[in-house]
Order: structure tokens, then C-alpha cells, then sequence
């Protein structure tokens, strides 16, 4: 029976060998995106606390605008740590990723203030929780309502971010995350930059990877009790075939369960049939609601002013870590609030509630632990994937997992080469003894 394993374990590395690295090594990158891209770009994200108040957002968005004339102001997200700048999300061109186009030209809509930012319809209203980096959302059935490319989909999240200093309303930098490196290696993680196709081909090379794993499993355990000890330790000293045998097998046995989840996550999040079963066996909705809309009381009615959005999301969590604001991009939109309390299990593991735009009153609440045991689940993915679900410790880890992951294809394409030329050694010496 091994023997059966032992071909199928053989067989599956070598068509899916290139891909593991590739996804191993990318993968490592994105363990600390967020802090590594803080790294290198503090001045974006981090400002000296001053004893002067904060600014206003109507003086920070006014900011934006002297910045950027034509850019239309779709959410905006405070931090309560005072050394923190305001992240101002502009909305991007319906033509591309924060392009100039119809979102930018000033003339669809009314420009004066950040309440009105009206357009093509309110498509961001479900996208999730986009003031963190490029997070899953809280996708219910992915291509569904509020799931990538249902109507409640990425919408005008396109566009850049910029960073404004709280204290002085100087604007400290702009990105787009779409444009940036980290985007482009997660690109290559999860499609080869291969667009739906190649997302595709890395799910089933995940899949594929669980099977390597299993039958890894099953060949590694030893047929007697007093081989556990050889299983389990690298004989240091040795030979190097030896200690390419003993990296493959030992290490492989340790990082075996961190790689079967991260590959269960990583196929998790690249079929939309999993999250379907998901919310099946939970009896969780398929879709997202629509976002609910407001009612204006005549034309020309004021809508609701941004700081006093903010100051109603301070009374709702007084204690929360950030608080995002998603505006309209129609007269019908409703304000989205999303806040993080402290504690929470991911970053996009948010409180919500959508305002209605004129007179501030509350359509619809929902806090994390009211959501669908589906969305839940589904939303733990890629924190669990990346290994930020416990914070640094776990994603040291997760480092550490993936990168002796990467080594796994080549480790075992050497022992398959060493095992082949000594089989071969083998029968050549019988010919030769018998030609003698």
C-alpha cells in the first residue's frame, strides 16, 4: 500500500513542485505586508502626537481637495492612536484602478464638501472593511450580493488613499494599493497575474497540496515503535543525502498540520463554492443584504456632516480602535460606519451601521458577533492563511511554515533523484557481474 502512496506523493510534487515554491516564497512577503509596508513608508502612517487638538474632517477632506482638486472623497478612517494619520480614500475611475475618468472630473456632481459624492451607484456599500490592506471583506457568497463582483462589490474602492497628518493637515503621501509591490506579489499568490484562470490553477494546486500532505502523512509513519525517534529527529552530521532525507522527512512531519491549513484557507478563498457550503452547513444566508438607502425630504436637502458622523460613531464604541466611514455615490446611498473594538479577532472583524445621509438616522446595525456564523468563518480565511489570526507570534510562524514549505518540492525532487540512481546502481551491478 505504500508503495501506491509513495507513487502518488511522487507524482503530484513533481506536476506542483514549481507552483509550491512560488506560492511559498510570495507567501512569505505577505506575512508581514502590513509591517513591512509601515516600515518602509512611515512617514505616510505615522505622525508626532502634538498637544494641539485634532483637526476637523471637514478641514482634513478640505485638505485633500487643495491636494487634489478633482478627486472625489469616498470613506475616510481615524485611528484612535494619537500617532496615527487619517487615511482618505478617493474614488476610483469606473475605466481603472484610480485613473482620471468620470469619478475625477468634478462635473457629474456636486464637488463642495465630502457629502456629496455621487456618480455610478453605491457599489462599495458591501466591500467590507477596505481601510486595512486589501482584507477578504465580509464577503457572503463570493460574485453574489456584497461578495467580489456582486452589486455590493469592490466599486469605488479603486482609487488611491491619501495620508494626512491629523495635527497640521499636511498631506503626508499618497498610494494606491492596486499599484503597489505587495499587491503584486499577492497577484502572483494567488493567479500567476493570471487573472481568474490562474486563480483557478493555484485552488487546484492547493488541492493538490492537501493530498501531498496526507500521503506525506501516511509514508512517514513508521512501521516500528522504535523508529518513531528516527522519524522525528535530523541526524545532524551526517551525509548530505542524509540530511536532505531528514529536512524532508522530520521537518515535514512538523510543519505538516500549519501547511494543511494554510492550503485548506488558500483553497478556501479561491472557489466560491466553498464559502456557498459553508454558509449551507451554518445556514447562513448565501448574499449580503442590499445596503439600505435614505430618504431625502426635498431636493437640495443637507446631508449629514462628516464630523458628525464620526462624533455619533465615538458615542456608539468610545473605545474603539479605528472607525471607517464609507460615503454615498448616490442621492439614495447610505453612510456605512464600520468600528473595530479592541480585542477584536481580525482587523475586519467590525461593528457596522449604515446612516441614512440626511437625517442621520440608523437603517441598520450589526455587531460582529451578530453576523452570520458563515461570514464568520469565512472571514477568519485569511487572517488564519497569513497567520495573522494571534498577531506577531503567529505570524513568525507562518514565516517560518511557508518558507520550509518552499523547501519541500526540492528536498524531495533530490531524494526521488538520489533513490532513482541507487535503484539504478542496482541493477547495474548484477549485468556487470554476470558479463565478468
Amino acid at each position: 500500500m505504500k508503495v501506491f502512496f509513495r507513487r502518488i506523493h511522487l507524482y503530484l510534487g513533481l506536476v506542483s513542485g514549481l507552483f509550491l515554491v512560488i506560492v511559498c516564497l510570495t507567501g512569505s512577503i505577505l506575512v508581514f505586508e502590513k509591517e513591512l509596508e509601515q516600515s518602509w513608508h512611515a512617514e505616510r502612517y505615522f505622525v508626532e502626537a502634538a498637544a494641539t487638538p485634532r483637526l476637523s474632517l471637514a478641514q482634513i477632506t478640505e485638505a485633500v481637495r487643495t491636494y487634489k482638486p478633482k478627486a472625489k472623497i469616498s470613506g475616510v478612517k481615524v485611528y484612535a492612536d494619537p500617532t496615527r494619520s487619517v487615511e482618505v480614500s478617493l474614488a476610483g475611475a469606473p475605466g481603472g484602478p484610480g485613473g482620471a475618468g468620470k469619478g475625477e472630473q468634478g462635473g457629474g456632481g456636486r464637488s463642495e464638501g465630502m457629502n456629496q459624492q455621487r456618480g455610478e451607484g453605491q457599489k462599495e456599500g458591501m466591500r467590507g472593511q477596505q481601510g486595512e490592506q486589501r482584507g477578504e471583506g465580509q464577503q457572503g457568497a463570493a460574485g453574489g450580493k456584497g461578495g467580489p463582483g456582486g452589486k455590493g462589490g469592490r466599486g469605488g474602492d479603486n482609487g488611491p488613499r491619501v495620508f494626512v497628518n491629523p495635527y497640521t493637515g499636511a498631506v503626508l503621501g499618497e498610494m494606491n494599493p492596486r499599484e503597489s509591490f505587495f499587491h503584486s506579489v499577492e497577484q502572483i499568490h494567488r493567479g500567476l497575474v493570471a487573472g481568474r484562470i490562474g486563480k483557478t490553477v493555484m485552488g487546484i494546486n492547493s488541492i493538490i497540496f492537501l493530498f501531498i500532505l496526507g500521503t506525506g502523512l501516511v509514508l512517514w509513519w513508521p512501521t516500528a515503535r522504535r523508529m518513531f525517534s528516527q522519524r522525528l529527529t535530523i541526524k545532524w552530521g551526517s551525509s548530505w543525502k542524509r540530511l536532505n532525507h531528514d529536512f524532508h522527512i522530520v521537518l515535514g512531519f512538523y510543519s505538516s498540520l500549519f501547511l494543511f491549513i494554510m492550503a485548506l484557507t488558500g483553497a478556501g478563498m479561491s472557489f466560491d463554492w466553498v464559502t456557498k457550503t459553508i454558509n449551507t452547513l451554518t445556514h447562513s444566508p448565501q448574499q449580503r443584504p442590499e445596503p439600505p438607502t435614505s430618504t431625502a425630504t426635498g431636493a437640495g436637502t443637507p446631508t449629514m456632516a462628516a464630523d458628525a458622523v464620526l462624533a455619533f460613531a465615538r458615542q456608539q464604541a468610545p473605545d474603539a480602535e479605528s472607525f471607517s466611514v464609507q460615503l454615498p455615490k448616490e442621492p439614495t446611498g447610505s453612510i456605512r460606519v464600520a468600528m473595530l473594538r479592541p480585542g477584536a479577532p481580525t482587523e475586519n472583524a467590525t461593528d457596522e451601521v449604515y446612516l441614512d445621509q440626511y437625517s442621520g438616522k440608523i437603517l441598520r446595525q450589526q455587531a460582529y458577533a451578530e453576523r452570520p456564523a458563515g461570514q464568520k468563518i469565512r472571514g477568519l480565511f485569511k487572517p488564519v492563511h497569513t497567520g495573522a489570526i494571534f498577531g506577531l507570534p503567529t505570524k513568525i510562524l507562518a514565516f517560518i511554515i511557508v518558507l520550509l514549505g518552499a523547501t519541500f518540492p526540492i528536498t524531495g525532487t533530490i531524494l526521488w533523484w538520489n533513490r532513482t540512481n541507487k535503484s539504478k546502481k542496482k541493477q547495474q551491478k548484477p549485468l556487470a557481474v554476470a558479463l565478468s
